[in-house]
């Protein structure tokens, strides 16, 4: 017989069709005959089934194939015309054939509404990462001409240099991604960055400055700076031990100037813009204005090549301490903070007396964070340290202004099913199940169910193992809902368990086959966003005793779920009892093998 019956079966079709005088989509009888080969391990089209027809365009060609909406006519008619090929030749006898076509036209309008989900989530996902790649570049999404250079000079490259470009950008674009945080009402921000001191200070400043003229390099005088610290009630430069910081006043002046609150230029100050908006009773305008003021202060930019002191350095470090305290749950330990900040400074400066400057940074460190926590941006919790309401602000702001994406809790709650599966994948347990919350609280409960169970026959393992999740918080009121999506072969076991959850006449107990088919999708989630052996280590804690779960794993390999091997391999590797991964190894060998054996043709 042939290697690939895919080519026989599309010569032979191409030859029917003009015989007949009748036109082909080659190409789309193509795909439908690869799908049903390679996904499906048909031996054969006569081989489909009603059943397997459903699959086909449900499950299969949907993970498998990047399709349009508008493709879908031509799609459902090719597959009209294997059916009609299958009956003409014999393939398949009258009542079969006619099953087919009839499953195909049953299943067309399904077929419609998942293909046309997925391009529209397909073209704004593929509308985010131009754009992004666009902001890498520097182009500015508002500049048309700019937007159209870009684009023809990207089209115009290689496909492998545009497909690298894609990688790296989604690669780099994962790992600017922060945990989700609360935000404070804008009210109560600004009402916090009236009463902050940096505020009162600069505007004292500001206002003691007036015009006047200036020093060389556009600074105060040493007769102004003296009397401007004596009215202002700043400190003088200190020495800390081995360590001297730059003074209030000087802090404070050249953030007011890079931050527009004052004007200090050719020699002269003046009120800056920027005034205005820092005295102003409107909450927009107000932090508007105080926004620049803390990043100038907070990231002051100390040139490496000057030299720096302790001081200096951890000053040019604190975004990652922010950031940090940002990541965290609970309150940091100053201690914590200072290890990390040491290891960062060790590795990205080259310190020509590394021993004291290890033992001058925590003192640095202490200091920058007393003169945070008096601006009102840091704040003590316990023996630990955490951002203020309006320090969790400020900081999310600078993130976002680097191209961070910073979910707010709360956000997700007016969004699709896959908006917010996709969306809680950065979550944590705590935050996640806030925003579930109200996202349940917000959608029609039967509505809810409908929009997840879209997303269980659509998505990947990880996905659907979520939105599972979150439909088991929905009450008995979607059963209608949850029952009518019984039969797709992704949603069927899931959809008994909640079922019987709910105390539904038609709930029932999974059969082994669906019990090792819900294992390996759940694993199979587990490993798209975590390394093998944290998978392994989070699906052995429900797991059954040793003996029993050595059972399961050497049944595993004839489930019919396209990430079996993968989790097999994944037990194999890092399961931890020795006789359970030897199982698993071998199990893993019989599914590739399967899967291999499948292709081939004797």
């Amino acid at each position: 017989m042939a290697d690939n019956w895919v080519e026989t079966t599309a010569g032979d079709l191409r030859r029917w069709a003009d015989e007949r005088g009748e036109a082909l989509d080659e190409q789309g009888v193509r795909i439908l005959l690869d799908l049903a080969r390679e996904e499906m391990e048909l031996t054969g089209p006569e081989a489909l089934t009603p059943q397997g027809v459903r699959e086909l365009l449900l499950e299969v060609f949907p993970e498998s194939v990047v399709a349009g909406r508008d493709d879908v006519p031509t799609i459902l008619e090719a597959f009209r015309r294997i059916v009609a090929y299958l009956r003409d030749t014999g393939a398949a006898g009258e009542a079969d054939a006619g099953a087919l076509e009839a499953e195909i036209d049953r299943t067309a309008p399904e077929f419609a509404e998942v293909v046309a989900a997925l391009d529209g989530e397909e073209r704004q996902a593929a509308a985010e990462v131009i754009a992004g790649l666009m902001r890498a570049d520097g182009v500015s999404l508002d500049d048309q001409d700019a937007v159209d250079a870009w684009v023809r000079d990207f089209e115009a490259r290689p496909e492998e240099e545009r497909y690298a470009r894609t990688e790296e950008y989604l690669r780099q674009a994962a790992e600017l991604v922060v945990p989700p945080v609360r935000l404070a009402p804008a009210a109560e921000l600004a009402e916090a960055a009236r009463g902050s001191r940096l505020t009162a200070a600069v505007l004292a400043l500001a206002g003691w400055t007036g015009e006047r003229p200036l020093a060389e390099h556009d600074t105060l005088t040493d007769d102004d700076a003296e009397a401007a610290r004596a009215a202002l009630g700043l400190e003088a430069p200190r020495r800390h031990g081995q360590m001297e910081d730059e003074g209030e006043l000087e802090r404070l002046w050249w953030g007011a100037v890079e931050a527009n609150v004052i004007t200090a230029e050719h020699g002269k100050a003046s009120s800056g813009p920027a005034l205005p908006g820092l005295k102003s009773d409107d909450d927009a305008a107000l932090l508007a204005a105080w926004l620049p003021l803390f990043e100038a202060m907070v990231v002051p930019g100390h040139d490496y090549a000057d030299g720096l002191d302790a001081v200096e350095l951890v000053q040019n470090e604190m975004t990652g301490v922010l950031i940090h305290l940002y990541e965290q749950e609970d309150p940091t330990e100053p201690e914590a903070l200072a290890e990390a900040l040491l290891g960062h400074v060790e590795e990205a400066y080259e310190l020509t007396d590394a021993d004291t400057m290890s033992a001058l940074v925590p003192d640095a460190l202490s200091l920058e964070l007393a003169t945070l926590e008096g601006w009102g941006i840091v704040e003590s919790s316990g023996t630990g340290r955490a951002l203020t309401p309006l320090g969790v602000w400020a900081v999310r702001e600078l993130l976002l202004a680097d191209g961070f994406t910073a979910p707010v809790i709360g956000e997700l709650a007016g969004a699709r099913a896959s908006a917010l599966i996709a969306g809680l994948t950065w979550y944590r347990p705590g935050a996640a199940d806030e925003e579930i919350d109200g996202w349940l609280a917000s959608h029609d409960p039967k509505d809810a169910a409908a929009d997840l169970l879209d997303v269980m026959r659509t998505a990947g393992p990880g996905a659907r193992n979520l939105a599972a999740a979150v439909l088991h918080r929905i009450g008995p009121e979607a059963a209608g809902v949850v029952r009518a999506a019984r039969e797709h072969p992704l949603v069927s076991p899931y959809a008994a368990m909640w079922l019987n959850a709910a105390g539904d006449p038609s709930g029932r107990e999974l059969g082994r086959e669906e019990y090792l088919w819900v294992f390996v999708d759940t694993v199979a989630g587990m490993l798209e966003t975590a390394e093998p052996e944290e998978a392994v280590e989070a699906a052995l804690v429900d797991a059954p005793p040793e003996a029993e779960m050595k059972a399961m794993v050497e049944e595993l390999w004839r489930t019919h779920h396209p990430g079996v091997a993968d989790v097999l391999e994944a037990l194999g590797a890092h399961h931890p009892d020795r006789a359970t991964a030897k199982a698993a190894r071998t199990a893993a060998y019989k599914a590739r093998s399967a899967h291999e054996g499948a292709h081939r043709e004797v």
